[in-house]
């Protein structure tokens, strides 16, 4: 099919060795198409990319690295698109390097969905991570694709609220579509090509690199209209999405957190440097304009909540990590008291306990 011989060129030239991004879509611009770059004669090559690149070119690929790309497109969930695509989500044509196709494992509509990456830290507290699920299903609900990373902590934890809510979700991975990073995200992978997408420009094959991850990370601000860092360290790497972001002239929203947290630093750095600071989803809708506002939360159940066990030691906990002795002090409760009523508060899911015998507050 005429088609496949089209794709197979732009496979091609995707898998030459030596050639970056800038370089081949020179050759683009300069020949037109994939195919007319295999037809050029070497020295016309040699005019716009070095004669090592150019010999590559005329070499060809492998066929065995063709042919099991195009082995895997035989599945119907698979796809990949191309910048000549309709499909190619028109958000990356505005980046500086967009790739030159995706892999993409899932629903193509949402590579053009109206899109929020929502990212953070790893070792996610429990707090950052109800944070990231509650935050996530909210603004799906609102007609937003969640994007993110498939990593542990903040990324898998907006994976699953948006899959849990009316909207879906995209994972942005650094490694071929055949693999999953991380192997304890497999059954997460396997729901977002089923009910969301899976998309990686790396060729299938490709093992989880480390220099593969900051780059894949443009993407997933490239793709979207803003950023949510819910959590991070100073070091952590979704602030260089959040860097990305901004160089990419998407809005960067930021949670605050405890002063005491290490995993409220990153968000700090950020709110420093002019990232806009959030506390519900709406603040984020009514800046991306989504929505002209969301129905406020039912009185009733609000009185409900405030009358029920455990509410008063909640406003005695607050949201900053406490211990029992402590917590005892401040409520006039002793210990037994406290246990029950703890116990209570952790199997409803209102609070959470941390190492060294802290207790924090998550609702």
């Amino acid at each position: 099919m005429a088609v496949d011989v089209s794709l197979k060129a732009w496979l091609a030239l995707s898998l030459t060795r030596g050639l970056g991004g800038e370089s081949a879509r020179r050759l683009l611009k300069e020949f037109g198409s994939p195919d007319a770059v295999f037809a050029a004669s070497i020295s016309s090559l040699k005019s716009v990319v070095k004669a090592d690149v150019a010999a590559e070119i005329s070499k060809g690929i492998a066929d065995d690295a063709i042919a099991t790309a195009m082995a895997w497109l035989e599945n119907s969930n698979n796809h990949i698109v191309t910048l000549a695509d309709s499909d190619y989500p028109q958000a990356l044509l505005n980046i500086p390097d967009p790739p030159l196709l995706l892999y993409v494992k899932g629903r193509l509509d949402l590579l053009n969905r109206a899109s929020l990456a929502i990212v953070g830290s790893r070792n996610a507290t429990p707090q950052g991570i109800n944070n990231a699920e509650a935050f996530s299903r909210s603004l799906s609900d609102a007609g937003l694709c969640i994007i993110s990373g498939l990593a542990h902590g903040i990324d898998a934890a907006a994976h699953r609220g948006a899959l849990n809510s009316q909207g879906s979700s995209v994972a942005i991975v650094g490694t071929g579509l055949d693999k999953v990073y991380p192997a304890a995200n497999r059954d997460l992978a396997h729901a977002l090509a089923q009910q969301g997408a899976l998309v990686s420009e790396f060729p299938l094959g490709t093992p989880p690199l480390a220099a593969n991850f900051p780059r894949r990370n443009r993407l997933i601000s490239g793709m979207s209209a803003g950023c949510l860092v819910v959590e991070a360290g100073l070091q952590s790497g979704s602030l260089i999405t959040a860097r990305m972001a901004l160089d990419q002239g998407r809005d960067v929203f930021a949670i605050p957190g405890s002063i005491h947290s290490p995993q409220s630093k990153g968000c700090h750095a950020l709110l420093k440097q002019g990232a806009k600071l959030v506390e519900t989803a709406q603040d984020i809708l009514e800046e991306l304009r989504v929505l002209p506002g969301a129905p406020a939360r039912n009185t009733a159940a609000q009185a409900t909540d405030m009358q029920a066990p455990g509410f008063a030691l909640l406003e005695h906990l607050g949201f900053d990590p406490v211990d029992v002795n402590t917590l005892g002090a401040r409520c006039g409760l002793t210990i037994a008291e406290l246990s029950a009523m703890l116990l209570t508060l952790e199997l409803e899911g209102r609070i959470c306990t941390l190492p060294g015998g802290l207790y924090q507050r998550i609702q």
